[in-house]
């Protein structure tokens, strides 16, 4: 049975999904973090977007259940490698979230996963998703270098 979002499956994503992927996303980017200057990868929270089709007026949040989309962001700045220009590098993984379901991935027209809330993720399912996100960030840091080269 599908659960609509609500503030209970927002929650479960919130804590139970976003720190462990965020966790395997970590371990990934291990070889590439001393590249740079800083790092973060943190949880990000859309409380600006309303929902098109709701009326109401409450304040966007976790609490209310009407978040549209949540995800995490990597942040790698200042690379630094001699001979070579410094830059920065953010990516996002974006969770859509649609009445009773979500979609995980890099933007709005790429889609890697859906599921309904509450439905817990495999490991596999983890390290899939952590795995393409971090492909991702270091295709980004390759096109960049080889714009600089």
């Amino acid at each position: 049975m599908a659960h609509p979002r609500d503030k209970e499956g927002l929650l479960h994503l919130y804590n139970k999904v976003l720190p462990p992927l965020a966790e395997k996303t970590f371990q990934h980017l291990q070889e590439v973090i001393p590249l740079f200057d800083d790092f973060k990868l943190e949880k990000v929270l859309d409380t600006w977007s309303k929902d098109k089709n709701a009326s109401s007026e409450k304040e966007i949040s976790l609490e209310n259940g009407n978040v549209q989309q949540m995800g995490l962001r990597v942040q790698l700045t200042g690379f630094q490698k001699a001979g070579a220009q410094t830059f920065d590098v953010s990516k996002d993984l974006v969770f859509f979230l649609e009445y009773s379901s979500y979609i995980v991935g890099p933007d709005k027209n790429t889609a890697w996963l859906e599921r309904f809330y509450l439905q817990p993720w495999s490991a596999r399912e983890l390290e899939e998703i952590a795995e393409k996100w971090t492909d991702e960030v270091i295709e980004e840091i390759t096109h960049k270098l080889q714009g600089l080269g």
